[in-house]
């Protein structure tokens, strides 16, 4: 990557990699864009430009304007969100990637684009999933994910694009909110821990499913987009994961650190049925072999870092036992 256009950059994982990409490559090749007008969280010297991703023309333009060579396209709506309109989640998801695809076979750039565990199903294996299975996923978001995955699949092979992607786990930030996704809870928890030592969960104590701290998935991303190209094998679509575990295993870890910390349980069925439909954990082998994919964190590093670095931005009183 050289110059860089990043869509949906306002997003709980674009803001922090802009940040990143503009370290690595500087301020004036990365193009940062977003539906939205306001560019809240980006450094003032950004270059922000509004994109919907549905216009194909106006996605073009920009692309063309700033000779990128890679676009990373993070623009969708979420899984609980997709599930409140799904005919709107189609849209934006499947039509964004198209136009994301069509621009970078015209350009010649490459695209990286991600797809989720949700792309997996009831009846995939839970445990251990494996990287080639099968996948059958019962909501809209996860169907999106699926045949994002065939359509990059489809533009490297008939057009030789280069399409990169991964599936991420439940992602986990202080710097920024989620958008509607069914493992938010994991992120929401760490603020009320640390602002009523109270959370209210919606998924059922012991539902364990896939999660990764932003810095690890930042670096997935950079990783895979700057890897050999010739050792890719699967291309869009690398299971990773870092950590696996349930609302009462995450309550558990962050007592350890505010003692006093209660949670409690008001399951919200429809999200409660979306995270039973995903795997428990996934097997990341894939990913290690072909791009040397190693996440740094676990729960209790994570867990350590969030309430600390959380407690800075919230300017909440923070305590930690000695150890």
């Amino acid at each position: 990557m050289k110059r860089v256009l990043v869509t949906g950059s306002l997003g709980q994982i674009g803001s922090e990699l802009v940040v990143r990409l503009q370290e690595l490559y500087g301020h004036k090749n990365v193009i940062a864009s977003d539906v939205r007008r306001a560019r809240h969280g980006l450094p003032d010297n950004s270059i922000f430009e509004v994109l919907d991703v549905t216009d194909g023309n106006g996605f073009y333009e920009i692309a063309k304007k700033y000779n990128v060579d890679s676009i990373i396209h993070l623009a969708a709506l979420l899984s609980s969100v997709g599930e409140q309109n799904p005919q709107k989640a189609w849209h934006i998801n499947m039509g964004g990637l198209y136009n994301a695809l069509e621009v970078s076979r015209q350009l010649g750039c490459a695209l990286f684009t991600p797809s989720s565990i949700a792309a997996f199903g009831p009846s995939t294996p839970k445990d251990n999933t494996p990287q080639d299975t099968l996948q059958r996923p019962d909501t809209i978001y996860g169907v999106t994910k699926v045949s994002g995955e065939l359509l990059c699949d489809y533009y490297h092979k008939k057009y030789g694009v280069d399409t990169r992607g991964v599936r991420f786990p439940g992602l986990i930030s202080y710097k920024t909110l989620p958008g509607g996704g069914t493992t938010d809870y994991a992120v929401e928890i760490y603020y009320e821990a640390l602002k009523a030592k109270e959370y209210t969960c919606y998924i059922e104590e012991n539902t364990k499913m896939d999660m990764m701290y932003m810095p690890d998935a930042i670096d997935a991303i950079i990783d895979l987009m700057e890897a050999d190209a010739s050792k890719l094998v699967h291309r869009n679509a690398f299971n990773i994961t870092a950590m696996s575990f349930s609302p009462k295993e995450i309550a558990e870890e962050i007592k350890k650190l505010i003692p006093d910390f209660r949670i409690k349980y008001d399951i919200d069925p429809t999200r409660q049925e979306i995270a039973e439909s995903w795997p428990n954990c996934i097997d990341a082998t894939a990913a290690k072999e072909e791009w040397g994919f190693k996440a740094k964190y676990d729960l209790t590093s994570m867990t350590e870092d969030m309430l600390d670095k959380l407690s800075r931005k919230l300017q909440v009183e923070y305590n930690p036992p000695a150890a």
